[in-house]
């Protein structure tokens, strides 16, 4: 049974890891044998819903059935950091994935000032330039390299 600074760590350690497990799913699940889900996050529509959308459905009930399980399960409460973590990349992956890049959410506006956030921008930007499964670059969502600065 983990104490509650063990949770707190492993949350935000998966939280990071996240970012990996993420950066995977897009190239070779996304952008491979599940493209025919994902291929709608590449297309151009005017609606707010895109069938790519079930990927972040699959993530949440993922982090909500660990959550309760180590909730309910007190000596499984490793599931309880594990799920936290989860839905800790999923709100930061909504923010800036949902609001800063696409403006997904149109009553929410924010102007994009830090250099880091503009290259993630950027970064997904150059990766919505191909509308082809194998055509891609830039899989990361909150990590992008320093080749995506404005100035490269």
């Amino acid at each position: 049974m983990l104490s509650l600074w063990q949770i707190i760590c492993v949350s935000i350690l998966t939280a990071i890891f996240m970012e990996g497990v993420a950066w995977f799913t897009h190239k070779y699940i996304m952008h491979g044998f599940l493209w025919f889900l994902h291929k709608s996050h590449h297309t151009n529509h005017n609606h707010t819903l895109e069938v790519n959308d079930i990927f972040a459905v699959i993530f949440s009930v993922q982090s909500m059935v660990m959550i309760i399980v180590g909730i309910t399960y007190p000596k499984w409460n490793i599931l309880l950091a594990l799920g936290i973590g989860i839905s800790l990349y999923g709100i930061m992956y909504a923010i800036f994935h949902d609001i800063l890049t696409h403006n997904r959410i149109p009553f929410i506006k924010i102007k994009v000032k830090n250099a880091y956030l503009k290259r993630i921008v950027r970064a997904h930007g150059v990766h919505h330039r191909s509308h082809k499964k194998n055509d891609s670059e830039a899989y990361g969502f909150l990590y992008a390299p320093k080749k995506y600065d404005k100035n490269n």
